[in-house]
């Protein structure tokens, strides 16, 4: 029986979130070689004070529908959030993705979801990266993580995006629950197509790093066979989740070891390790974490949605464990 409660994974994978968002932020869209030349190897934060990116910001934007609505929250609820504390910003959305600004435009066209996310990048990392208090509010429940997560990512994303977004809610959610990395892992696969791009990375993710135990052998084949390079950006839901997820594995679920091979890998960086750390910070608790890392975390700036500004992910954890415990 876990003694790791469910209050401590859920401010785990928030912090894991924050701490894997703000460790990658400075090399992000860097190649392995780049960040390799550079750094030798990333083993905590580059800049200080560290501060995350849109990655946190979006995943407390999503929190918000939850802590209004419930778990009952449907995609015209998410649209709601975004109408409500989105919309009204008329300055630079700092790092906003292409996904996310889509989404944005369509919203105040009046396009509503699932419209509004059928767009012409819809299959992004954007929603993948915002889901970790899905997750933890179905604590468990992986249906209703499946759920809510097509809801949310209707708003802003289609196909493959959305499988991609599932996965990572799954296993968060499965991580809530008491899974390993590798049951979590499984979870993923089992909730999403399994022939969509998605599954087949996940499982071939998960064949490589059962076959090979170096890691930086690892990194290079991993690279190899999910990274797309001759694409325009590093965003593409399959890779980065594909990544991550095989970053959590390779680590198996240990915090510290998941999100620093997760950084380490470049490519979309931030968002690739803030999805590992949103995974295993749930797999171990936050007293897993570094005790540094988890005390550097500070309320969110707004730099990329001004309405989050203000807001500690550790504040947003307990609120959605709260309500997790209220529905029990």
């Amino acid at each position: 029986m876990s003694t790791i409660s469910a209050r401590d994974r859920a401010r785990g994978s928030m912090a894991g979130l924050a701490i894997g968002d703000a460790i990658g932020r400075p090399v992000e869209g860097l190649s392995a070689q780049e960040i390799q030349d550079r750094y030798g190897r990333v083993e905590g934060y580059l800049q200080w004070p560290p501060a995350g990116s849109d990655d946190t910001e979006y995943a407390l934007l999503t929190a918000r529908t939850i802590h209004r609505v419930g778990v009952a929250a449907t995609a015209d609820d998410f649209a709601q959030t975004w109408i409500e504390d989105v919309l009204p910003q008329l300055d630079n959305f700092a790092g906003g993705g292409f996904s996310e600004m889509a989404a944005i435009d369509n919203l105040r066209r009046g396009i509503r979801p699932p419209q509004s996310g059928d767009h012409i990048h819809a299959w992004s990392d954007g929603l993948a990266m915002r889901v970790a208090p899905l997750g933890i509010v179905s604590g468990g429940d992986t249906d209703l993580a499946t759920r809510l997560t097509i809801a949310d990512g209707e708003v802003s994303h289609s196909g493959e995006g959305i499988h991609a977004g599932v996965a990572v809610a799954v296993a968060v959610s499965a991580a809530m629950s008491g899974a390993t990395a590798r049951d979590a892992y499984a979870a993923a696969l089992t909730a999403i197509p399994a022939d969509s791009w998605t599954a087949r990375n996940l499982v071939a993710g998960r064949a490589l790093v059962d076959a090979e135990s170096d890691p930086g052998r690892l990194a290079i084949a991993l690279h190899g066979r999910l990274a797309v390079d001759d694409y325009y950006w590093a965003d593409l839901a399959p890779e980065a989740v594909g990544l991550a997820m095989a970053a959590v594995l390779a680590g198996d679920g240990d915090f510290r070891a998941s999100v620093l091979f997760a950084v380490n890998l470049g490519r979309d960086a931030d968002t690739i390790a803030a999805m590992a750390g949103c995974i295993a910070g749930a797999i171990s608790g936050v007293g897993a974490i570094p005790a540094d890392w988890v005390e550097a975390l500070r309320p969110v700036e707004g730099s990329c949605i001004r309405s989050t500004a203000g807001i500690h992910p550790l504040d947003a954890a307990d609120a959605l464990i709260d309500l997790w415990e209220q529905n029990r």
